[in-house]
């Protein structure tokens, strides 16, 4: 590849890192957390690469290349633009129904098998919002029973698999690529009407002792209420 190329792909990478961190799109691949990183590398790359644009300018070049030799070499080098502009043009979606259906579901990271703790007492008011990992972490682990009685709200996307609806979100660690799904079982009417990757907000209550190891520590959730709302611009749960 020539040097001119390389500088100008340098550039338009580093551009298209900065750009997903200013629109928010970031948020689909990492952590909030990462966002300095993220902006720290794309301004270093549009650094070197404008650098070493001007430096190339600069000097003098006594070699001359084949013109039809050169011709076709440019035309290949410039394939490799298309993943950049890609990120450019399309970003792609957030993980969804499909990495569900396709990664077992595991146990929240706050919760342990051999800890069963004591969980600090929901807020006082008739409906309490919480994230759907501490949820499923109260109904798999909390001895104390906080979640009994206690109408809560829940937001995520819809699941359908082996006749079930669930209520999934995605947990990181760090990027994207160590996701792993958090579900909830939906019991009521209606919720089997939406489709695969709908956002909803749910109110209602757990179902004691259906959150086990054999369902991979899935809570059954009975619905008072179902509204349908956007996706987040951060869709994942830490």
């Amino acid at each position: 590849m020539k040097r001119e190329t390389q500088n100008i792909l340098l550039i338009l990478l580093g551009g298209a890192l900065l750009k997903i961190t200013v629109n928010g799109d970031y948020l689909r691949y990492v952590k909030p957390a990462q966002q300095p990183w993220i902006i720290a590398g794309g301004a270093v790359m549009v650094a070197l690469g404008a650098v070493a644009i001007v430096r190339d300018l600069l000097a003098a070049r006594a070699a001359a290349l084949d013109a039809h030799a050169h011709d076709h070499h440019t035309r290949s080098a410039w394939l490799l633009m298309v993943p950049v502009l890609a990120v450019f043009l399309v970003a792609p979606p957030a993980l969804g129904a499909d990495s569900v259906t396709r990664t077992e579901a595991r146990a929240p990271q706050s919760a342990s098998a051999s800890n069963a703790a004591a969980f600090p007492p929901l807020p006082a008011g008739d409906v309490v919002p919480l994230e759907v990992n501490d949820f499923v972490s109260r109904a798999g682990w909390d001895k104390s029973g906080t979640l009994n009685g206690r109408t809560v709200k829940l937001s995520g996307f819809v699941v359908h698999n082996e006749g079930n609806t669930m209520l999934a979100r995605l947990v990181i660690g760090c990027c994207a690529a160590d996701a792993f799904p958090i579900t909830v079982r939906l019991v009521g009417e209606g919720v089997s009407d939406f489709g695969n990757d709908t956002w909803l907000e749910v109110t209602g209550v757990v179902v004691p002792g259906t959150a086990v190891r054999g369902n991979s520590y899935m809570p059954d959730f009975t619905l008072t209420s179902v509204r349908q709302v956007p996706a987040p611009k951060d869709p994942y749960e830490y």
